[in-house]
């Protein structure tokens, strides 16, 4: 792949965001494109922090992981035994490792496969989604669709759930939890969950088309996201990242978290615990896509090499992506 690729993609879909590619953390390209701020101009650089949407499920798996590598969960703990009588929809067979590998089978609150478009307004009163325990009334009522462990379905709700159990086995908020168990551990320190309502200056704004203009995502979104997404951070905390965690800074077992537990034919991908997998090969993906964010990055643990598109656009990430190795 050349780098003349990314820029020609780049141009002709007027990209917004940031691409980098490095090798064992020597960078072999990194280049920012288009506005961060479109009312006042401000450009995005290769610093700029961008949301990634469910690219975060990555580090709420590594934050229950680190739970149960220190004894406060097992993956066989059973959802049911730190809800109560909470969600009481979700079938008492629900283990950790089911909402880790989206085998629990239960329904979802934001239900991918249903009707709709990216634009919707989907989660209620975003500015009160603040905390894990605020997302109890959306997660509920929502009936099983099918018996845990019997097939793969991709669930946003049980990465919500699973937070809420991570907090509740812990005692540590779901946010504190992952900056303790993840953000720090790895070095990362322009990561972290951003109130939607009160982004810093180096973060970009998501925007979206709406109504023959562009509006941010503002609405759209959870003011301050849980399990499922949320997270903001830049190409070079990606990077570091993944050689944190392949160095073993994160949790011991690592070899297990990337171990393939399902194949997902529609998506030609596997899925291990908490991350996407490339179908034949040791690369690992984690990827995002929400109203206004979009992300995907490739790590490949052979060769050290790093691939990651990060954009405050829906659409954004995935013409650049398409030119990353498969």
């Amino acid at each position: 792949m050349g780098y003349e690729e990314i820029e020609t993609v780049a141009a002709e879909t007027g990209f917004s965001g940031v691409v980098s590619i490095d090798r064992a953390g020597e960078v072999e390209f990194a280049r920012a494109y288009g506005l961060a701020n479109r009312a006042y101009q401000v450009p995005n650089t290769v610093d700029t922090r961008f949301g990634i949407a469910s690219g975060s499920k990555g580090f709420t798996a590594l934050a229950v992981l680190s739970l149960v590598q220190d004894g406060l969960l097992e993956l066989s703990t059973t959802a049911r035994s730190l809800l109560g009588k909470d969600l009481p929809l979700i079938a008492d067979d629900v283990t950790v490792e089911h909402l880790l590998t989206h085998t629990s089978g239960i329904g979802d609150y934001l239900d991918e496969d249903a009707d709709g478009e990216i634009t919707d307004y989907v989660v209620g009163a975003v500015h009160e989604l603040t905390t894990t325990e605020a997302f109890l009334p959306l997660l509920d009522g929502h009936p099983t669709k099918f018996r845990a462990g019997e097939r793969f379905t991709y669930c946003n709700g049980g990465f919500v759930v699973l937070a809420l159990l991570a907090e509740r086995a812990s005692g540590t908020g779901y946010h504190e939890l992952v900056r303790e168990r993840v953000l720090r551990p790895a070095g990362l320190t322009r990561t972290d969950f951003l109130r939607s309502d009160e982004l810093p200056a180096d973060a970009a704004v998501g925007y979206l088309p709406m109504d023959g203009v562009d509006r941010t995502n503002v609405f759209h979104l959870p003011v301050l996201a849980t399990g499922d997404g949320g997270l903001h951070t830049t190409a070079a905390d990606i990077s570091a990242f993944w050689r944190a965690l392949f160095a073993g800074d994160i949790i011991t077992a690592v070899a297990d978290a990337v171990r393939p537990r399902h194949d997902v034919p529609e998506e030609s991908l596997r899925y291990a615990l908490g991350f996407w997998l490339h179908p034949t090969t040791d690369t690992i993906l984690l990827t995002g896509y929400d109203a206004g964010a979009s992300f995907k990055t490739l790590h490949n643990p052979q060769t050290a090499t790093t691939h990651t598109v990060l954009s405050n656009t829906s659409p954004g990430a995935w013409p650049i992506a398409r030119t990353f190795p498969t």
